[in-house]
């Protein structure tokens, strides 16, 4: 005989995504750019600020 367990899935146990306020445009000047609601950002796409990924365990070579 097999033991098997029985069971249904638990309904309703996702979180929405969260929501930001509809009708924002990209914060830098001269852009109409409308943003997301989902985008917890201020900038749009092409003019948000550059970030750099955290790099662990080597050193990049100078100029890449």
């Amino acid at each position: 005989m097999s033991e098997t367990m029985k069971g249904s899935a638990i309904k309703g146990m996702t979180r929405p995504s969260r929501r930001y306020a509809e009708g924002r445009t990209c914060s830098h000047p001269g852009c109409v750019t409308k943003l997301s609601q989902y985008n917890r950002r201020d900038h749009c796409y092409t003019h948000a600020p550059v970030r750099f990924p955290r790099v662990r365990g080597r050193i990049l070579p100078e100029g890449t």
